[in-house]
């Protein structure tokens, strides 16, 4: 498999990446924004990115995903809003739409300036991982994300880790973040993600190696191989100290993302980009989709190459599921070790320094 050149979401043409961080005392969470490109919004094609959602765990925090079914009237969005902070945090997705309305873009609803920035939205969970329960992402939190992803120049990179939605993230035991991954298929379109892994289930297995080792590519931050004896044993007796995670209540867990693709797909194709991005999440998390989770992704295109025949559109999906589960590797690989007042959750790094060649 090839990637595009930043091996990032920035590799399909037409989206821009911008992160922000919760500036409430004693929170550790942040927003988002995945962004049409300027000249794409301002399209006479209707403006943004023709999007569709697939939502699988038990106890999602979501915003404006029942409008992105096929059978509903809108066939384009114009931003995606990540977001830490539970249900309160879908609330960061309100300082998004005023930054755009008062750019007058959005869905023209009468005259000059009398738009409606379409912004759907997912949370994950992090709430307390800070120090403060109520602490969480508001709308100026999404308003700074905003103008992160407008400032983002072309050709530029995605940072990934502990960024934006994904800085209070964790991956069952370890400390979780953002990751994202691309690929290019042989019409030469691109179908990339970006994910916020905040998983309930592992995604790195008991012998220290990642469920999804086999789809990983150098380009990924490999190779990473079985950590020592040595490391594992020390992991073990560190995890017997990381702040549990509270069983039994929904929603206490939840990875979010994007997949999309150059490629022009319609609305039903984007809701199937996003359905088989989530074979990715099965691949790299297991177990994945629980009830305690609010797994949702995105699939969004640019339409700035041509529709895809059957067989261009099935070699599309097949990468868009390998994507996500390096998406979320990457995501787990980039982390840093995190200490708040509620405690210390470890990088993988940190925990396995031999799994790496030459402490790379």
């Amino acid at each position: 498999m090839t990637t595009g050149p930043t091996n990032s979401l920035l590799d399909v043409a037409g989206l821009r990446v911008g992160h922000a961080s919760a500036s409430a005392s004693g929170a550790l969470s942040g927003s988002t924004v995945v962004l049409a490109d300027p000249e794409l919004l301002a399209s006479a094609a209707g403006g943004g990115m023709v999007a569709g959602v697939d939502v699988r765990g038990g106890g999602p925090g979501t915003r404006e995903t029942d409008l992105l079914d096929p059978r509903n009237v809108v066939e384009r969005v114009h931003a995606v809003c990540l977001t830490g902070g539970s249900a309160f945090g879908l609330g960061a997705a309100d300082g998004v739409m005023a930054g755009l309305h008062a750019r007058g873009i959005g869905l023209p609803m009468g005259g000059p300036g009398d738009v409606v920035p379409l912004v759907p939205a997912a949370v994950i969970f992090d709430l307390g991982r800070g120090g403060t329960f109520a602490a969480h992402p508001d709308a100026t939190t999404g308003a700074a994300a905003l103008e992160a992803a407008l400032a983002d120049a072309p050709g530029g990179r995605v940072e990934i880790g502990c960024v934006g939605a994904g800085r209070g993230a964790k991956a069952g035991g370890f400390k979780g973040g953002i990751g994202t991954a691309s690929a290019v298929c042989p019409d030469g379109s691109s179908v990339a993600a970006l994910v916020v892994c905040n998983s309930l289930g592992e995604v790195v297995a008991p012998d220290g190696t990642f469920h999804a080792a086999d789809v990983l590519l150098r380009e990924d931050g490999g190779p990473v191989r079985a950590p020592s004896a040595t490391d594992l044993e020390a992991s073990r007796e560190a995890a017997t100290r990381v702040p549990p995670q509270p069983v039994g209540m929904p929603g206490l867990a939840t990875t979010i993302g994007v997949v999309a693709t150059d490629a022009t797909l319609t609305k039903a194709q984007c809701a199937k980009l996003a359905g088989v991005g989530h074979d990715g999440l099965g691949i790299a998390i297991r177990p994945a989709h629980t009830m305690l989770d609010g797994d949702t992704l995105f699939g969004l295109s640019t339409t700035q190459r041509p529709a895809p025949d059957l067989l261009a559109f099935h070699e599309l999906l097949t990468r868009a599921s390998l994507v996500v589960a390096r998406a979320v590797v990457r995501a787990v690989l980039a982390a840093e070790s995190t200490t708040t007042p509620m405690g210390t959750w470890r990088s993988y790094r940190e925990a396995f320094p031999s799994a790496f060649e030459d402490g790379a």
